[in-house]
């Protein structure tokens, strides 16, 4: 091996396995050491550690590459705990968010390909992340990226499954969960975190319930160096403040800013072609949308398009965007001021938001109707603001 470094992860945390006498644990890391040797062209010694694994311990089922584990189940439903996603073969679009966030993820990236370095116990521990912010804005798709970065297997809580009726299995749950992120290289992804992690001051929650917050951080804290846990919430107001404290990089994924929403109705958009224009008017329009919201309207004017072979009007994609506010999923959007606005309204709102964007020729394009119908609106103010 040229750079012994790229595998110390693993072949540390196989010789833990086998101190351990966790047999599962060295298949799981030696089976995914091969995956690692095989990406750098070592296929030769990548061939030999899976012929040791089908030859020794033959009582265990076989083991291949890409089914490094058994997932963990409920008891009493038999629904997994865990969904594991094939981050490799999907094609996504560029991310898009602040820089100040991306230099907090750049820097939990850098931490995490050499964490099996540190050896000082202040720094030992799962490595952790929260990300937090209303719905749409990346977490998701986040959490692949961090995926694809660090070449790990990426699985998803199902917190359906791990949320048991019987709320006495849920804690259960929880430590079959742990069990399974310490002894299979992989990243933990806990989405719609809230659902676990409440506050225990809640009047409204069980005493069980509470007591399910406690087993989550316990297991948390024993969890170790060897694994890497994502957390996401819509709800962070409804954290615990001792779950909080367990996550040392916390980054909050807020409503794209009007650069960041040009950027994604450019790239979104295509075959679409719209003049320059065109794109800065719904980057302000789109204000307090999500980039998920940015996304589904762009898929929806080309299914139009490829039906049709018209390219969508500008007025289109105005509709399209005003019904997603009808849907009331955020407050915060510029377009609900004109929720329930008529035509001369909304010329006279779009106009007084910016004179220069909003020329007559983009309001009668908005709203599908001819200039001389805006002139017609604006004509008392004309002579000052022409």
């Amino acid at each position: 091996m040229k750079d012994h470094k790229r595998y110390t992860n693993e072949l540390i945390r196989i010789v833990d396995g086998a101190l351990q006498l966790d047999i599962e644990k060295v298949r799981n890391y030696t089976a995914f050491l091969a995956d690692k040797l095989d990406a750098a062209d070592d296929t030769a010694t990548a061939s030999r550690l899976r012929k040791l694994l089908d030859e020794k311990d033959i009582q265990l089922r076989p083991t291949y590459s890409r089914n490094l584990s058994a997932v963990p189940v409920d008891e009493e439903s038999r629904f997994p705990l865990v969904e594991s996603v094939n981050i490799q073969e999907q094609q996504e679009p560029r991310l898009y968010l602040p820089e100040a966030q991306w230099g907090i993820i750049n820097e939990f990236v850098s931490v995490a390909k050499s964490y099996v370095h540190f050896e000082d116990e202040l720094l030992s521990g799962a490595l952790n992340m929260l990300m937090y912010g209303p719905p749409g804005t990346g977490k998701n798709r986040l959490a692949r990226y961090i995926a694809r970065e660090l070449g790990l297997p990426l699985y998803i809580a199902r917190l359906d499954g791990l949320i048991s009726s019987f709320l006495g299995s849920t804690a259960k749950n929880i430590r079959a969960l742990f069990e399974f992120a310490s002894r299979t290289p992989s990243i933990l992804f806990l989405d719609e975190f809230d659902a676990i992690a409440k506050l225990r001051t809640d009047q409204h929650e069980l005493g069980e319930l509470k007591r399910v917050v406690n087993s989550f951080l316990q297991n948390l804290d024993t969890l170790g160096n060897q694994s890497i846990v994502l957390a996401a919430t819509n709800h962070d107001s409804l954290l615990d403040s001792a779950v909080w404290r367990r996550f040392a990089y916390r980054t909050a994924l807020p409503l794209p800013n009007q650069d960041l929403r040009r950027k994604m109705w450019v790239e979104f958009m295509p075959p679409i072609e719209l003049r320059t224009r065109e794109f800065s008017v719904l980057a302000d329009l789109s204000d307090g949308y999500s980039g998920a919201d940015i996304r589904e309207t762009c898929v929806r004017l080309k299914r139009r398009y490829y039906s049709t072979r018209e390219v969508p009007l500008l007025s289109h994609v105005f509709s399209i965007l005003r019904n997603l506010v009808a849907a009331g999923e955020h407050d915060t959007r510029y377009l609900l001021e004109l929720k329930d606005a008529d035509q001369a309204q909304i010329v006279r709102m779009l106009r007084k938001r910016d004179e220069r964007l909003y020329s007559h020729s983009v309001l009668a394009a908005l709203l599908g109707t001819s200039k001389a119908t805006v002139q017609r609106i604006l004509k008392p103010n004309i002579e000052t603001h022409g």
